[in-house]
């Protein structure tokens, strides 16, 4: 496919993409739209002008809408059809492509729109599926030698986790306050946290209702999802680990988390299909899985000072995830959980074998004995007020890139 759109060959909003977004629009109007090049579309102009008008099920403007929520519950037969008519649109030769009107009316510059949380997240649940991750925190807060409690390799570990603090990429995040208890202290103290990080994360978007009392099952469990956004857990580590015992992460976790404005369908990551870690001991039947369930998507993170450069302090893949998103969402409603459209879910930090592929300050930096160099010959324990967090991701194979763009939040001083 060529698009009669130009962009980069290092775009990550190839014809081959074609993403899903809100934005608004000239400060005017908002609607849903998709990507290509540097290019947003309205798609709700787009249907309006009868481009869509072939769709099957496609029986209202469903873009005319603040979320993607209504869209995206139409379910994959149609959302795949409007995704494969874009990909015909925007190729070349095509009726789109000769119409001028319709083109200065539906494209615009991304200098021209400012985009909002893609859809409303009525639950979030975030996993801790990343067995690298997982032995690392152990290692430093328990036994090396056991750093795997005893469930960890029989079941996707998770939380349910606030959803109302989830903001899209570019929203600035203060600097939480809470109890800490130090090293030596008898007692706890009141105060900003002191060890502010980031967590390397994808997130997956339901495309679905179910009743109470149903479950998804692993083979099914791909159709329920829609697609994927980047995703950063802000966590405050001196208020998690005096917390968390026993119940897990509150405070620690629940004050902000950012996502990428783009919704990428898992019919654009189908090539990037790969095989998943091997998982042993076996594991019980409603979690076993045929195919390839892992997805080979390159993660950057870049950490930029106020005013100062920014600095590649992790590259890591979601390929090393040992739970896979299928088996994820097999668990979380084989008690009977329902789901509503919207929701979303997180694989937890994505951190690789090697050191530099660690999804976190807390294990790049090794919980602050080893504190990372900058450019500007400053060091980093954990994230100072007005650092600026980025984490970019993509996947390219076969002269295909299809990618995500970045997700990026500042982190402010701790309100008084």
């Amino acid at each position: 496919m060529k698009s009669f759109i130009q962009y980069s060959s290092d775009s990550d909003f190839s014809i081959h993409n074609i993403p899903f977004g809100v934005a608004v629009f000239n400060k005017e109007y908002i609607a849903c739209c998709t990507r290509i090049g540097d290019m947003v579309v309205d798609l709700a102009t787009l249907y309006d002008y009868g481009f869509l008008d072939e769709i099957e099920g496609l029986t209202e403007n469903y873009f005319e809408a603040y979320t993607l929520n209504a869209f995206i519950e139409l379910g994959k037969p149609i959302t795949n059809a409007v995704r494969i008519k874009l990909q015909e649109l925007f190729s070349e030769g095509s009726s789109l492509s000769k119409d001028e009107k319709s083109i200065s009316d539906c494209f615009f510059d991304l200098d021209q729109v400012q985009m909002m949380m893609p859809v409303h997240v009525p639950n979030y649940t975030d996993f801790y599926s990343s067995i690298e991750h997982a032995t690392n925190v152990g290692a430093m807060f328990r036994d090396p030698e056991n750093a795997l409690l005893p469930n960890w390799r029989h079941l996707p570990v998770g939380y349910h986790g606030r959803a109302s603090s989830i903001v899209i990429s570019g929203v600035e995040i203060y600097r939480p306050k809470g109890q800490t208890k130090p090293k030596d202290a008898v007692s706890p103290i009141f105060g900003p946290s002191q060890q502010l990080d980031f967590e390397l994360e994808m997130g997956f978007i339901v495309n679905e209702n179910t009743e109470m009392g149903d479950s998804i099952s692993v083979e099914k469990a791909e159709n329920s999802i829609f697609g994927l956004v980047l995703f950063n857990d802000w966590s405050a580590r001196d208020i998690q680990s005096w917390e968390y015992v026993p119940l897990g992460p509150f405070l620690g976790k629940n004050f902000g988390s950012s996502v990428s404005p783009w919704i990428v369908t898992l019919e654009a990551l189908e090539p990037f299909r790969t095989s998943s870690p091997k998982q042993e001991p076996e594991v019980l039947d409603y979690l076993k899985f045929n195919g390839d369930k892992n997805f080979d998507i390159n993660l950057e993170v870049y950490l930029k000072p106020e005013n100062g450069e920014e600095n590649l302090i992790s590259e890591s893949n979601f390929k090393y995830m040992y739970w896979n998103m299928a088996q994820q969402l097999a668990h979380h409603t084989v008690n009977g959980c329902n789901v509503e459209v919207g929701d979303l879910y997180a694989s937890g930090t994505i951190s690789g074998k090697d050191k530099n592929s660690y999804g976190s300050m807390l294990e790049l930096t090794w919980r602050g004995t080893n504190p990372i160099k900058l450019k500007d010959g400053t060091e980093r324990k954990f994230i100072n007020d007005n650092d600026t967090i980025i984490m970019k991701g993509w996947a390219e194979k076969d002269g295909i890139r299809v990618g995500f763009g970045e997700v990026f939040g500042q982190i402010l001083a701790a309100k008084i």
